[in-house]
């Protein structure tokens, strides 16, 4: 489900339907009572939290305060505004368990500890450039993620990825129950923000990018073929698989394949 900017000017707060899915377009109100997990939602009760399926947050928005979607386990995407600058400690923590998609805000700037703790469906996110910080634990448990769009000069704390189908596809020696020791963390922090780094890895580079750009994909298609569109990398994703999953981009992998056979007719 992908929200065009004209759209958001028609949603006011509360809960409907929206394109067959009981969807809550959110105002930055505060949905938990402040005290941790022995807390108890406010505005809406279980069983209303329960019945959410997307999560829309409105413009205008700059925090997800903390613990805001707990144990609101139905859900199943989410889509920030471009307002939305820091997520709150365990936001979607744990109970968040059928979270497949997240389109981030542009603007984002901190993640904070345990915001995705857990949330066992997810298999991709990509981070806007504006992210500083992403605190520890954040994507701990995830243990689906493996398709990642991450800046280098991004800020993480311990373990953010600890847990994860990206750790289980690397180099990296875990335990039994698929965690790594806490010294190699550093270790692990340089080998995810390595995994496209390769001249090889070009294409992938664009196609997890921020807003990928259609001609530099384009000119990387010619000049390596359409074939490289499903070559995967070290951790076995492809340029298609990327592409597919970026949040920040209408590119489809049609569209390019299309571009490659007018370039090759000599009709572009």
């Amino acid at each position: 489900m992908r929200v065009k900017t004209e759209e958001w000017r028609r949603f006011i707060p509360g809960v409907r339907m929206y394109k067959g899915m009981m969807t809550l377009f959110y105002n930055g109100e505060k949905l938990w009572e402040e005290m941790g997990f022995n807390g108890h939602p406010l505005v809406y009760d279980y069983g209303e939290r329960e019945s959410w399926e997307v999560i829309i947050i409105l413009p205008g928005v700059e925090v997800i305060p903390e613990l805001t979607f707990f144990d609101c386990s139905n859900i199943k995407k989410v889509i920030m505004a471009d307002s939305v600058r820091r997520i709150e400690g365990s936001a979607f923590f744990t109970y968040c368990d059928g979270l497949e998609f997240i389109r981030l805000s542009r603007s984002l700037e901190f993640i904070g500890k345990d915001a995705f703790y857990g949330c066992v469906s997810l298999t991709s996110i990509f981070i806007p450039p504006s992210c500083r910080e992403i605190d520890e634990y954040v994507f701990e448990r995830c243990t689906k993620l493996i398709i990642l769009g991450l800046p280098q000069n991004v800020e993480l704390g311990e373990y953010v990825f600890q847990n994860t189908a990206l750790i289980e596809a690397s180099p990296i020696e875990t335990d039994e129950n698929g965690y790594y020791d806490r010294n190699d963390d550093e270790i692990v922090i340089q080998w995810i923000k390595s995994i496209n780094n390769e001249e090889v890895f070009a294409l992938h580079r664009a196609c997890a990018s921020y807003n990928p750009l259609p001609e530099i994909i384009h000119a990387l298609v010619q000049r390596l073929g359409i074939k490289a569109m499903r070559m995967p990398n070290a951790i076995e994703i492809t340029p298609s698989q990327y592409l597919a999953a970026n949040p920040f981009t209408d590119i489809s992998e049609k569209d390019i394949i299309n571009r490659y056979i007018l370039d090759s007719m000599g009709e572009v």
